[in-house]
């Protein structure tokens, strides 16, 4: 378990405008987390890596990426990059249904490098939301007798049985994308975070608290 030497800010890192760590642990500003942390923590938390052969392959090959191709690959040409350097043998997809464009031009695209690759789309299962007692003010069409709940649990579960080896979530909705994870068996990362009403740029508001955002602050 990590200690700290003393009590945190309230909100750790997250109000930092110096980013002092970047240089090392030298002049880090009061209250700064590195500068919190025991020595001893911060040498078992490293060794953690050596300890683990895979995590530490993970390690190496995205500082790798983002030495080698910093600001100069997609998203998209990082996640290739990396499938194909971890030499990944398959790879699950589990995407939401309103992004099936997206997931069959990624799927196109890993047919492409021959990476093999299976898909699990949210709607997996044709099951009810009243099978998991969500009531009909909470479905997007209240008056509709049928209404597919999303399903993460079983997404995960398909591709824990198909063996993949690595996952990549495209638009999967906020807390079924924390679902998932908790059951996916293989390690993941996320393609495409899904928001309507962006086009699925979510920072978008975050650049806008002080302009057309700034309702979120009321």
């Amino acid at each position: 378990m990590t200690k700290m030497n003393h009590p945190l800010k309230e909100s750790g890192c997250c109000q930092c405008t110096a980013k002092a760590c970047l240089k090392g642990s030298e002049g880090l500003p009061e209250g700064c987390v590195t500068g919190l942390l025991q020595s001893s923590d911060i040498q078992n938390n490293t060794m953690t890596y050596y300890q683990n052969p895979s995590l530490l392959k993970k390690m190496h090959t995205a500082a790798e990426i983002e030495g080698q191709f910093y600001g100069k690959l997609t998203r998209v040409e990082e996640t290739i990059e990396f499938i194909k350097r971890m030499e990944y043998q398959k790879v699950g997809i589990a995407s939401c249904v309103g992004l099936s464009k997206e997931t069959r031009a990624f799927s196109k695209l890993l047919s492409h490098h021959k990476i093999s690759h299976f898909g699990a789309l949210c709607k997996v299962g044709a099951a009810d939301k009243s099978l998991v007692g969500i009531p009909a003010e909470n479905r997007v069409h209240p008056e509709s007798s049928f209404e597919a709940m999303c399903n993460p649990v079983l997404q995960a579960s398909i591709l824990n049985e198909q063996q993949t080896d690595f996952n990549v979530l495209i638009g999967l909705c906020v807390g079924h994308d924390a679902l998932f994870s908790m059951h996916s068996k293989s390690p993941m990362t996320t393609l495409v975070v899904k928001d309507r009403v962006t086009c699925h740029h979510s920072a978008a508001p975050l650049y806008q608290l002080d302009g057309y955002y700034k309702r979120l602050m009321k």
